[in-house]
């Protein structure tokens, strides 16, 4: 592996199944789904109902060092921010805040205020806050969670669709590794649970279709399912604290888990379309980056949306890499949904849970798994394992930029 190693010293989380990792690894575990049905009904268009995860989460009651009232996503940002920060075991009175970092990552960030900005102006014909701006600009929660947190080194958003946090982690470790950070806050959020929006990605056809009249809302996501039609669109946020081995040693932090590994590249192909060699190249790299091979890994957490040309090119990737099913996977898309720009950062915690616990979750609702795949995918229940060392965590995305993470045990 790496000379440098890069610790994980701290997880905060914000999710449809709970406000912890373990919670949120938890109910990955059972199978526990947290999508239902929710209606699209906007003034000229057909109703419709699509499947979504959303959070039992009060954003109004959180209260930002700006005293700006947040979007939506930017307070759960902060609170998983800070949640990480508080696992951590770090204090702000000893903090070196010129070498503490943060990288975030949204694929659509300050979405929930945006669209009820759009409805204020044009339906309800309101003057709009002075604040506007700052509640809906791109780099919102990264502005927040530097004042809570002091942090005075680099505060870098990061949007690229569905790799937004994937990116905003790997980068970290980069930075940490060539010495320019101690500490690094990392992370992504998304919220976008609103009519047009969620009209939006249901206009391309990549939301599971629902019925009112039928109760199988929660099983809508299933990937690499031979019947597969889409996934559920999920908010909420992730966060975790990287530190430095050196740091985390001066402090006498117990590491039991580093991030090893990390590559990104772009397919540069299509828009919307992945090219499986574009993740292959991916996957391969941070293979190399981490000194692995294929075989060291034991479990990888895919970006499996449930769609079916994505679906079917990462089973693609992941065959040439590994092997016809010689590596177990998983998606856990199906029960806590697509959360785009958090989703890398989500799933990462719970492949660095599958370390911790050796018990690796299933890809829930799948009945056959498509035919044309050839790899091992855990179905209908978690599978116990042992000498779990190594995971990997995808994050393949529109525009064509994929992030593959790489997770180990100390």
């Amino acid at each position: 592996m790496s000379a440098l190693k890069v610790s994980i010293t701290g997880m905060g989380v914000i999710s449809p199944l709970g406000h912890s990792a373990e919670s949120l690894f938890e109910a990955c575990l059972k199978n526990q789904s947290g999508v239902r049905g929710f209606e699209i009904n906007l003034q000229g268009l057909d109703p419709a109902w699509v499947p979504v995860a959303p959070c039992d989460f009060d954003d109004k009651a959180v209260k930002t060092p700006s005293k700006i009232t947040p979007d939506r996503g930017t307070a759960m940002a902060l609170v998983a921010a800070k949640q990480a920060f508080e696992n951590s075991g770090l204090g702000l009175e000893t903090l070196d805040h010129d070498r503490t970092g943060l990288f975030w990552g949204s694929g659509m960030s300050g979405a929930h205020s945006f669209e009820s900005i759009c409805r204020q102006i044009y339906n309800e014909h309101q003057r709009l806050r002075p604040t506007t701006v700052l509640t809906t600009m791109p780099n919102a929660a990264v502005a927040e969670i530097a004042l809570a947190l002091k942090v005075k080194g680099h505060a870098l958003g990061y949007a690229c669709a569905c790799a937004s946090s994937a990116v905003a982690i790997g980068e970290a470790v980069r930075a940490i590794r060539g010495g320019w950070l101690d500490v690094a806050i990392v992370g992504g959020h998304e919220s976008m649970l609103m009519p047009g929006i969620l009209s939006s990605w249901q206009a391309m056809r990549v939301l599971s279709p629902i019925h009112q009249d039928r109760n199988d809302a929660h099983q809508a996501c299933r990937p690499f399912a031979k019947d597969r039609h889409g996934f559920a669109m999920g908010e909420g946020a992730g966060a975790l604290i990287l530190e430095s081995e050196a740091h985390a040693k001066k402090r006498q932090h117990q590491t039991r888990f580093y991030l090893s590994g990390y590559a990104t590249n772009c397919d540069s192909e299509h828009i919307t379309h992945p090219n499986p060699q574009g993740q292959v190249k991916a996957m391969t790299n941070a293979l190399r980056d981490a000194g692995l091979a294929p075989q060291d890994i034991g479990y990888v957490n895919a970006h499996g949306t449930g769609t079916q040309s994505g679906d079917a090119a990462e089973a693609a990737s992941l065959a040439e890499v590994f092997g016809i099913n010689a590596v177990p996977v998983s998606s856990t898309k199906a029960v806590h949904g697509h959360l785009i720009g958090a989703g890398g950062v989500l799933e990462t915690i719970i492949a660095v849970k599958a370390l911790e616990c050796q018990q690796l979750p299933a890809t829930a609702h799948v009945k056959e798994v498509d035919p044309k795949f050839s790899i091992d995918l855990i179905q209908h229940q978690a599978r116990g394992t042992h000498n779990l060392r190594h995971v990997m965590s995808n994050s393949f995305a529109f525009g064509g930029t994929n992030a593959v993470l790489i997770a180990s045990l100390a």
